[in-house]
């Protein structure tokens, strides 16, 4: 193919990052004829989305980034100051260019471009197109998580103004693409059942299918029940159950093959929390996809931040509260305040919760370094620890290389794993969507899916009467208690996984837990934590409990300040919006 017959999409038009340059191809292409006539230029060009197409593991001092550290956006995680996004601070002079059209281009052109390849039926080929599929819909599907309604490019655009002054599509038309890419990516894509290749596979394009399904169903659904201006006004509710439908039907594919399975190496207190400090996950069957950080040429900074106490980080009291009792009752009442006024760590034990919140928060006697030492009590912010203090009095673990052997101190030589998919998030998926479309009818057939998750620490299975919480402060005590239950093992199942924000985004569900939410911490006043940091200057509210943010600052005035008619979805670049002459919207309340 010669140069001047590769169609551009124009950066000025959709990343606003400059203007079309003729003379410019496409990452990865060389600049010969003929290209992608062989299957190692093929893979070397499909390599490049492995970089970009992936949830990617990290952590930053006073809170964090990847799939261990943005649950600071949410009620999962609180550092020292209010989040900017779920706060509603954020403002149009925020938005970001849409850099992720980039990737679709390079994609599109690679998609577009196969006609040189001799042999089309060969496997090989077959596989790298179904990946080309699988992250074409990755990059759609993380745009429409942000922005809503997005413009569906297939193809390369011709350097022609005219053309690219492209509207956005309707939001379910861009939910039935990003499918459509998915169905594709499944028919062309080999069948694994291993992961320690680290490539795509047909389960790994349907797990993401059931995810983007339920997000879709999930997210018309609720907005439409609130009648907000954030759903498609032209979904009917056969159009919600069918995305709802689609979910089940994709998990149950994986789950109905047999070959992955929930792992339970290290027994009912250690086998939930190995998994995310494994190194080389490639033998292990619970895992469909990861990214694998060797601490030398690729590395991370989680160990960095949290083997030394906390990255200025904290888990919050609203997660630790959701865990239920080890005989599977909500945590309410008095065996709540008992817990929390006894000594420290009492209520975080395993001999009385969910084996799974001591194996994400570091209970007293917990070893949290590599050189050995245990925890006794969290460090925490004001204490004068100039580095990786805990905001909360509750000390993340999970994610935690308690026994790695690099150097713990360096940046980004840590090698936490980064878990795309595992078989967890297939049940979950299942089990949400059977649950909204009839959980009565579906309770056996939860029931059995969420068991592994229950067989694994030991708690007894889903009863959807015994957990059902009708506390007055649970924020979801007014729904069904088969949604009610699945949401719950959600959060403690996938709990600083980086899902928590979009769950409550599509759930439609900041009104019930971040407008006006306070993040607290541990108990503190007349307890033995406040004993030992009694001089440290901790804030704490009128239960005693630890405050981390400080209530005084003009930025968090009566809790987090989340828009409910705005910050559902990211703000638009005016010059978006000038470059197609008012053919891209802004997004409602901005």
């Amino acid at each position: 193919m010669r140069k001047n017959n590769i169609i551009l999409l124009c950066a000025a038009a959709l990343t606003l990052t400059g203007c079309f340059d003729l003379n410019k191809t496409p990452e990865g292409v060389l600049s010969t004829t003929g290209a992608f006539t062989s299957i190692g230029e093929i893979q070397n060009y499909v390599n490049q989305f492995y970089e970009s197409a992936v949830r990617i593991n990290e952590m930053s001092a006073g809170g964090g980034s990847g799939i261990c550290g943005t649950d600071i956006n949410s009620d999962n995680l609180a550092s020292n100051a209010a989040v900017t996004r779920i706060n509603g601070g954020l403002a149009k002079s925020n938005a970001s260019s849409l850099g992720t059209y980039n990737n679709i281009r390079n994609v599109n052109f690679f998609l577009t471009n196969l006609d040189n390849y001799p042999s089309p039926d060969q496997s090989q080929f077959k596989q790298l197109v179904g990946e080309g599929y699988y992250f074409r819909a990755w990059y759609y599907y993380q745009l429409f998580i942000s922005y809503g309604p997005i413009a569906i490019v297939k193809e390369p655009l011709a350097p022609d103004p005219e053309k690219m002054k492209l509207g956005r599509n309707g939001r379910t038309e861009v939910a039935d693409f990003i499918i459509s890419d998915l169905k594709t990516a499944i028919e062309l894509l080999g069948e694994q059942s291993s992961c320690a290749g680290m490539r795509i596979h047909k389960d790994v394009a349907r797990a993401l299918l059931s995810e983007v399904a339920l997000f879709e169903g999930t997210w018309e659904k609720y907005h439409k029940a609130a009648n907000d201006a954030f759903y498609d006004k032209t979904v009917t509710d056969e159009k919600i159950a069918g995305y709802l439908q689609t979910a089940a039907n994709a998990a149950k594919e994986i789950m109905d093959r047999g070959v992955w399975a929930i792992s339970t190496a290290g027994g009912v207190n250690d086998a939930y929390r190995s998994i995310f400090a494994t190194t080389d996950l490639g033998s292990n069957k619970e895992i469909l996809w990861y990214k694998k950080y060797d601490g030398d040429n690729v590395g991370n900074c989680v160990d960095r931040y949290l083997n030394t106490g906390g990255a200025g980080i904290g888990v919050t009291a609203s997660l630790v509260d959701d865990y239920l009792t080890i005989e599977g009752k909500p945590f309410v009442g008095q065996e709540k305040e008992n817990a929390k006024k006894a000594a420290y760590g009492t209520e975080l034990q395993p001999t009385l919760r969910d084996p799974r919140l001591a194996q994400t928060v570091a209970i007293p006697g917990q070893k949290i370094h590599p050189n050995g030492t245990t925890l006794e009590f969290a460090p925490l912010a004001g204490d004068g620890s100039a580095y990786g203090t805990n905001t909360t009095g509750y000390t993340l673990l999970k994610h935690n290389q308690i026994d790695y052997t690099g150097n713990v101190q360096a940046e980004y030589k840590g090698a936490t794993p980064a878990i795309q998919f595992r078989y967890a998030d297939v049940i979950l998926n299942y089990a949400e969507a059977l649950a909204e479309l009839n959980g009565e009818a579906n309770a056996a057939a939860i029931i059995a899916a969420v068991q592994p998750l229950r067989d694994r620490v030991g708690m007894p299975g889903m009863n959807f009467d015994r957990e059902y919480n009708t506390a007055e402060d649970y924020p979801f005590k007014d729904l069904n208690k088969y949604i009610q239950a699945v949401r719950r093992e959600r959060r403690v199942e996938q709990a600083v996984e980086g899902r928590r924000l979009t769950d409550i985004l599509r759930w439609a569900a900041a009104d019930k837990i971040l407008r006006g939410w306070w993040p607290t911490g541990a108990r503190f006043t007349g307890t033995n934590l406040g004993e030992k940091f009694k001089d440290a200057g901790i804030r704490v509210n009128e239960k005693g409990d630890i405050v981390p943010i400080d209530p005084a600052t003009s930025a968090f005035n009566g809790g987090y300040g989340f828009n409910l008619g705005r910050d559902y979805l990211l703000p638009i670049q005016e010059r978006m919006i000038s470059i197609t002459n008012g053919l891209w919207e802004q997004n409602p309340g901005w």
